[in-house]
């Protein structure tokens, strides 16, 4: 029979998303109203092995919700890769009398999630990243956040691109996944969205579709272009070479992880955070929360991990039918 939980540890880890507060919030008062205890853990993992822990009550949580960022900080741990960090990380747990922990973060926070969970800590991971990377849900918080301030930032720049009849390269976030740029590049109507997953590097291709476009009558050429791709500034000045047009390369950076979340990722990070306390209450551990298929469903943090993520290929075909 599973040991009781009644003192639970939440952390965030990793890049910080809009939504991750709702998500604490949730975690926090469904345990509290559920009879359990609640250590609030500051700098994700790092903070664990330096025993940044605090007590947390209903209180603790009040006006959060609209709150970007996350109020329990993060911070990246090299120490907790390592088997004696993880180690000291259970034994913490244990001195504090933690029976389980609630890890809001991506697809490294959950390695280390598992890693509790071998130890003998109770584990839920929740999925929080803008990147929309992770490949056993639908749904991460932050992404929703993330695309709207992107979206919003790249009409801004579309509208002097178009009164200075200029080329712009807009760089958006997502280092090895291109979900921020795709849905961006057919949301601001772009010319061409350039993702690591496809882009295979032909410039040429682009500058030719630039002077096409401009003879057929267009004033402007929006080029949505993901981090992993990167290069914008320099792709600019080749751009603006090769077709005497002016090019701009503007670079969105770290505005698209803050900001007041969107009533999605504050709902759906709402009860995910609920969600994960339900599964230590049942005795869960080693387990992703997720949104598939429409439902709020769990996996195993290895099979999660095991999983595969690809961009979907009706939406990429969809996207070069918009922008042709």
């Amino acid at each position: 029979m599973a040991k009781k939980v009644k003192t639970i540890g939440v952390l965030t880890s990793g890049g910080d998303s809009p939504g991750m507060n709702a998500c604490i919030r949730a975690v926090v008062r469904t345990a509290v109203n559920s009879g359990l205890r609640v250590k609030g853990i500051m700098r994700g993992y790092a903070g664990l092995l330096q025993e940044e822990i605090v007590d947390m009550n209903g209180l603790s949580v009040a006006e959060i919700i609209a709150r970007g960022g996350t109020i329990l900080y993060t911070a990246r741990c090299p120490e907790f890769v390592t088997p004696e960090g993880q180690q000291k990380g259970a034994e913490i747990c244990r001195k504090h009398g933690i029976d389980g922990i609630v890890v809001i973060g991506g697809d490294g926070s959950y390695r280390g999630a598992g890693k509790l969970a071998s130890l003998g800590v109770n584990t839920i991971g929740v999925p929080g990243t803008i990147d929309l990377d992770i490949a056993c849900t639908d749904y991460t918080i932050g992404f929703d956040t993330a695309i709207n301030t992107a979206m919003e930032a790249i009409d801004k720049v579309r509208d002097t691109s178009t009164s200075h009849e200029r080329c712009s390269i807009i760089e958006v976030m997502g280092r090895h996944a291109g979900y921020i740029a795709l849905w961006c590049g057919i949301a601001n109507g772009a010319e061409e969205i350039l993702l690591p997953e496809k882009y295979d590097g032909d410039e040429q291709f682009l500058i030719n579709h630039i002077i096409e476009s401009r003879k057929r009558g267009k004033k402007h050429h929006i080029i949505v272009n993901a981090e992993g791709v990167g290069h914008s500034a320099s792709m600019a000045r080749r751009i603006e070479a090769a077709t005497g047009i002016e090019t701009r390369a503007t670079i969105l950076g770290y505005m698209q992880r803050g900001g007041s979340p969107t009533c999605k990722d504050r709902v759906y990070a709402s009860i995910m955070g609920a969600k994960a306390v339900q599964l230590l209450m049942a005795g869960k551990s080693n387990r992703v929360v997720a949104f598939r298929g429409g439902k709020y469903v769990d996996f195993d943090i290895q099979e999660a991990l095991a999983m595969k993520k690809e961009l979907p290929e009706d939406e990429l075909e969809i996207s070069r039918l918009l922008i042709r």
